[in-house]
């Protein structure tokens, strides 16, 4: 099943960049990769400037108010929280394959900064789900996020990347 005939579009949405190659080089491996299946785009939110400064709660507003101008009417906004409903990569599989018959412009996962998300869009998230119960770097989160849109891909072609 491919979905380059599918209208949705599946944007990642992070805060900050990423400054490890190694990590910058394996997200655009499976970012190449997807682009064979559904039309997919990674968006980077610069790091809220002077943090120092600030409480977690005034970093998390601020970063909250660039999340939100960069949603548009009709996204369906999934936010990746600790506290996020968790899917097996078949189930994430299904969830994805469901979204594309229910979603109609874009299908926006979102990575917070450090502290979290804002109050406002936790209210303005339509879903949250959790990668993983364990706590990850952002720059690793992103990579494991790619690669498991990747294998669901795989997955619901029935190709041999995903073994049970």
């Amino acid at each position: 099943m491919r979905f380059k005939d599918i209208f949705m579009k599946i944007v990642l949405l992070a805060i900050g960049k990423t400054d490890a190659g190694y990590f910058i080089d394996a997200v655009n491996e499976y970012k190449k990769r997807l682009e064979h299946y559904i039309p997919f785009e990674i968006q980077i939110i610069p790091d809220v400037k002077n943090t120092k400064n600030l409480t977690a709660e005034q970093q998390k507003d601020r970063e909250g108010e660039l999340i939100l101008k960069t949603i548009q009417a009709g996204d369906c906004l999934v936010l990746l929280d600790d506290k996020g409903k968790e899917y097996t990569s078949t189930q994430f599989a299904s969830y994805i394959e469901k979204k594309t018959h229910t979603v109609g412009k874009r299908l926006v996962f979102v990575i917070g900064g450090p502290y979290g998300f804002s109050s406002s869009v936790y209210d303005k998230a339509n879903e949250k789900l959790t990668l993983s119960r364990m706590t990850f770097s952002h720059q690793m989160v992103r990579l494991i996020f790619v690669e498991q849109l990747y294998r669901a891909m795989t997955i619901l072609n029935n190709e041999p990347y995903h073994h049970e």
